[in-house]
């Protein structure tokens, strides 16, 4: 492929004759496909058994395996329900970084299309809280498409720019996950058109984007907590000089060695950064590089820095969010959950209604008024005359043991199909008029309405296969 003169100048300059030619070499070989294993549902080898399928496990995140063929996998019924993530192997790297615990706040700065966010809510396992954010309106419905269909129930939407959400969340989040916007040159053997775009905004001026960035970043991380930066380019413009310039406008923060064994999964072919190629500090050995020639990934830098606990409180306060006396209408959706028989343990205090839509907010949301959000907390349906209608987002969140009316379809057939293409269904006359979570296997899907022996069709159009 035809890469930018000034690109292939630089990367001789960086690797030198012999390793450079190795690098263009890598180029020759396939693009590697991956998938990520959505562990808030299921067991990555369980899964993997059930699909009859041995895949090469990606050696940086025990979740992730290589792909032959994309196209198999993108029309299973698993991966409508959820169950894994279409990911390149390099990419899984900055989440598996973020290392969420159940309990923690998140931050995921620039989210879409999901991939990240999907990984850090499955990890977090319907615990604490995840904000997702991205400037853009359109990925942001991308990002809350994934993030529904992962059936991740904590997660707020936004989509804002950086310094406003700094006024409001000062100090908030026990993690910020920063993967900036970059010149993309990791991106070229995926999608060579991405060279284009290199010519007419190449590293300088996404070096002033990611330092503007990281500064609103910084904000938001509590004392003790973390930052991790990532960009998906191999220029130490937007790398290693980042992060160096970081550190001499925040003192208060420190980079972290990344452990091959403990947060690598025992992966030693992930490089270390490059003090050379910015300002020299020797701590910049703690970032972290993935070269297309030394692995099977594409092109990524990582860094994990920390603010240290005793640092100065910089100002500022989070109100967490009031939820508003429930409306008279509500008791459609409590009649719904009592006849359709469906026992998940809502806290009242965390339902809220907006304009007819209920919501199941995240336990410590804090105040959101004044901001663009796509969606806070888990959507669960609307409010109509007299009745309750049910989403999408609402039966994903939901497991087969906590209904009682549940018609689960075998991943390998033809009915499970005609329900993600949104047909109508014939199913046993005896069962009883109403509601049911349609399942492959013991896995949500979506809703059904049955009437008569016939299933009327509730999965979301904007989910349909096609």
């Amino acid at each position: 492929m035809q890469f930018p003169e000034k690109f292939q100048e630089r990367m001789q300059q960086m690797l030198g004759d012999e390793e450079y030619a190795e690098f263009l070499k890598s180029y020759d070989l396939p693009f590697h496909n991956g998938l990520r294993i959505n562990t808030w549902k299921t067991k990555p080898q369980e899964l993997l058994q059930r699909m009859g399928v041995d895949l090469k496990q990606v050696p940086w995140n025990e979740t992730g395996f290589y792909l032959e063929n994309k196209k198999q996998f993108s029309k299973h019924p698993y991966y409508q329900g959820g169950l894994y993530y279409i990911q390149e192997a390099s990419a899984m790297l900055p989440a598996k970084l973020v290392n969420a615990q159940p309990g923690e706040k998140i931050l995921d700065m620039c989210a879409a299309p999901g991939g990240k966010s999907t990984a850090i809510g499955a990890a977090l396992k319907g615990e604490g809280l995840l904000i997702s954010n991205d400037i853009s309106k359109s990925r942001a419905k991308a990002l809350l498409r994934n993030l529904e269909g992962f059936g991740i129930i904590n997660s707020i939407v936004v989509s804002e720019y950086p310094e406003k959400l700094s006024r409001y969340f000062p100090e908030f989040f026990d993690k910020v996950l920063i993967d900036a916007p970059c010149s993309g040159e990791g991106m070229f053997h995926k999608e060579p058109s991405m060279t284009e775009s290199w010519l007419r905004m190449g590293p300088e001026e996404y070096h002033k984007l990611q330092m503007e960035i990281l500064t609103y970043g910084a904000k938001m991380v509590r004392p003790g907590g973390k930052l991790i930066y990532s960009t998906c380019t191999f220029s130490p413009e937007e790398d290693e000089g980042s992060i160096a310039w970081f550190l001499q406008e925040h003192p208060d923060f420190h980079l972290v060695e990344v452990d091959d064994d403990k947060d690598l999964c025992g992966c030693h072919c992930i490089d270390h950064g490059h003090p050379e190629w910015a300002d020299g500090n020797p701590e910049l050995t703690k970032t972290r590089r993935l070269w297309p020639h030394h692995l099977e990934g594409e092109g990524h830098f990582a860094a994990v820095l920390c603010r240290d606990a005793d640092s100065e409180p910089m100002g500022g306060k989070v109100t967490l969010a009031s939820v508003p006396k429930l409306p008279a209408e509500m008791e459609s959706f409590f009649q719904f959950l009592e006849t359709e028989g469906i026992h998940y343990p809502f806290d009242k205090k965390r339902l809220l209604v907006q304009n007819g839509y209920v919501q199941y907010i995240p336990e410590g949301m804090p105040e959101l008024k004044g901001l663009h959000i796509m969606r806070s907390g888990w959507f669960l349906g609307e409010l109509k005359k007299k009745r309750f209608e049910p989403s999408g987002a609402f039966a994903r969140g939901l497991t087969p043991d906590v209904c009682d009316k549940v018609i689960a379809y075998p991943g390998d057939s033809e009915e499970v199909v005609r329900y993600l293409k949104c047909e109508t269904l014939q199913v046993d006359p005896n069962l009883k008029n109403g509601w049911y979570l349609i399942c492959v296997d013991e896995f949500a899907l979506g809703w059904g309405k049955v009437s008569n022996g016939t299933l009327k069709n509730k999965y979301p159009s904007g989910w349909r296969l096609v």
